[in-house]
This record gives structure tokens, C-alpha cells and sequence, in this order.
């Protein structure tokens, strides 16, 4: 029986060092790889982990020259001065509606478009679609921006020419409250729309094919193909695009907002970002500026963990 056991022990030993040794072995095999591999990581441990140390300022007084270390600790002051002003809720509420208008009309469209393009026959035609969609998305927004204005000029630009033959007085788009929003949104659609549509084109690609050849035999339309055969195949990528969407609720984009604002939109146009930026970099209050952005960012992680858990519960499909 003991001599059993002693076999069973040192098979087990055995195998065990086999395994370990077939695991460093791949280890080794793949090096060159794992060298590619460590640009990327210092770069995250660089710029992503470590500049996470000053997130200790928002719960400090921080003063520049006495730096982190040095800093007089002030607990949730920050915090309370963030939520007992009424300026910070109307930039908050400003950031939740424009974001949200984004989502629910940005996310959509890419798809929209993919389902739009897919059922196009001509090659040549879809090619040119897509080229002339995903070509803003490689456009700074300083660039788009400029379009823009110049674009919606009540002097010069082609909107207000066309609103001004037809007997209408010419209007200056981007500094009326009631347009901002609006050019917000279907501009930042304007640039992603053809780059996202790419994400949602390659899921219908891997659609099998026999699947639109037994529908066909069995005599269904094309809006009946979309809607009961493509749509559901493209359900796990969509699911998965709207979880890591969800956080941009809070998350606006500051490039597109800090090119286009302006003085006479400030009740509707300033956003968590260029409200952060003000903070910290014009007025220098850097704790007051941390304790937004530190607000900012653990609401974006609960949002895309609940989004996650919302969507792992209904729809089997999530990203953790």
C-alpha cells in the first residue's frame, strides 16, 4: 500500500514537472514576442499606472512647490465643495444630456450604416461609402472644428446662404443655446459614424453565408433577413460595443467641445472636461480639478460594470 502511494506521488511529482516545463518551454519558444511585448507594458506601467499616484491629490490642499509628499491632507473637502456648488450639477447635468444623446443616436447610426452597406451589391459603390464615412475620423477636431464654423457662418457659410434664398434671416448656429447641442452630437457622428461602422461590418462578415441561401429558399425579403438573421448574429459585438460605450456617458470628448464653445453657450455646452480643465489649469486649483476627474472616472467604472452585469444577466454576453 505504501509502495501505491510512493508510485502515485511521484507520477503526480512527475507530471506535474512536465507540465511546468512544457509551460516554460512555451515560454521560451515565444521570447521574441514577450521582448514586442514590454514597449506596451512600459508604456501602460508609465503613462496609465503610474501617473495614478496623484490621484492622492484630490483628497489633499495641493500646493506646487511642496508637491505630493508635501501637501496638508484635507480628506472629502473636495468632494463636498464639488457637490455643495450649483455650477459643478449644471456641468454635470450638461455632460449626462450630451452624452447621452450621443450614445443613443451615435451608437445606432454605425450600425444603421453596416446593415445599409451590407446589403449593397456593387463593390465599387460600398468601397467609396466606407472611404468617404471613416475619413473625418482621421481629422483632429481643431480641423473639424474650423469646417464647422465655417460651414454654419452666418455670412459665408453654405447653410445660411440656403436659409437666406429661401427668406429666412441667417443664424449663427454655434453660439445659439438651443443649436449647440444638436451640432454636438451629429457632428461627433459625423466623424465616428464610418469608423465604428467597420467593427459592426466585419461581425456581419462572419456571418455564414448558407444561412442567407436557406432563407432565400424558403422565400423570406431582405428587411426579413435583416431583422431575423443578421441582427441576431450581430448581437454579441453589438452588446459588447454598447457595455464599453455605456462609460462615455460620462466621459465627454474635450477636444470637440473646448474647439467649439464659446461664451453665450456655457449654460449648455460646458462639460465635466473643459469644467476640469478650467479648474486646474486657469485657475489653478489643482485639488478641486483632481476630485472631478476622480469623480469623473469612478462613475464611468460603475457604469460599464453594471452595463456589464445588466448584459451578462439578459443576454449571456459580457466582457469580464
Amino acid at each position: 500500500m505504501n509502495t501505491n502511494l510512493t508510485i502515485r506521488k511521484t507520477t503526480t511529482a512527475l507530471l506535474a514537472s512536465a507540465k511546468k516545463t512544457s509551460l516554460w518551454g512555451q515560454y521560451w519558444e515565444n521570447k521574441y514576442l514577450f521582448i514586442m511585448l514590454i514597449p506596451v507594458l512600459l508604456y501602460y506601467a508609465i503613462f496609465h499606472y503610474g501617473p495614478m499616484y496623484g490621484v492622492l491629490i484630490a483628497f489633499q490642499d495641493y500646493k506646487l512647490l511642496l508637491g505630493v509628499s508635501g501637501s496638508p491632507w484635507v480628506g472629502l473637502a473636495n468632494f463636498k465643495e464639488l457637490f455643495a456648488g450649483d455650477y459643478f450639477l449644471s456641468v454635470l447635468g450638461n455632460t449626462l444630456v450630451i452624452n447621452f444623446y450621443k450614445l443613443l443616436i451615435g451608437f445606432t447610426a454605425p450600425i444603421i450604416l453596416a446593415l445599409m452597406i451590407n446589403e449593397v451589391s456593387h463593390r465599387w459603390f460600398k468601397k467609396a461609402v466606407q472611404t468617404i464615412s471613416y475619413m473625418p475620423h482621421f481629422l483632429s477636431w481643431i480641423v473639424l472644428s474650423g469646417l464647422i464654423i465655417e460651414f454654419l457662418s452666418p455670412s459665408r457659410g453654405p447653410v445660411n446662404i440656403v436659409l437666406s434664398y429661401f427668406g429666412f434671416e441667417p443664424i449663427f448656429f454655434i453660439t445659439e443655446p438651443q443649436w449647440f447641442r444638436s451640432i454636438l452630437v451629429s457632428s461627433d457622428i459625423w466623424r465616428n459614424i464610418g469608423f465604428s461602422t467597420i467593427i459592426f461590418l466585419a461581425a456581419i462578415a462572419g456571418i455564414n453565408p448558407e444561412m442567407y441561401e436557406s432563407a432565400e429558399v424558403d422565400g423570406i425579403n431582405r428587411l426579413q433577413r435583416i431583422w431575423y438573421i443578421t441582427l441576431p448574429s450581430m448581437a454579441p459585438v453589438i452588446v459588447i460595443m454598447l457595455i464599453l460605450a455605456t462609460g462615455s456617458i460620462i466621459n465627454d470628448d474635450f477636444e470637440q467641445v473646448f474647439n467649439l464653445l464659446n461664451a453665450k453657450v456655457l449654460d449648455v455646452g460646458e462639460v465635466l472636461s473643459t469644467y476640469t480643465y478650467k479648474e486646474g489649469l486657469t485657475k489653478m486649483n489643482f485639488s478641486y480639478a483632481a476630485a472631478v476627474g476622480l469623480f469623473k472616472n469612478v462613475v464611468a467604472l460603475v457604469l460599464v460594470l453594471s452595463a456589464n452585469q445588466l448584459a451578462k444577466r439578459f443576454t449571456d454576453e459580457s466582457i469580464i
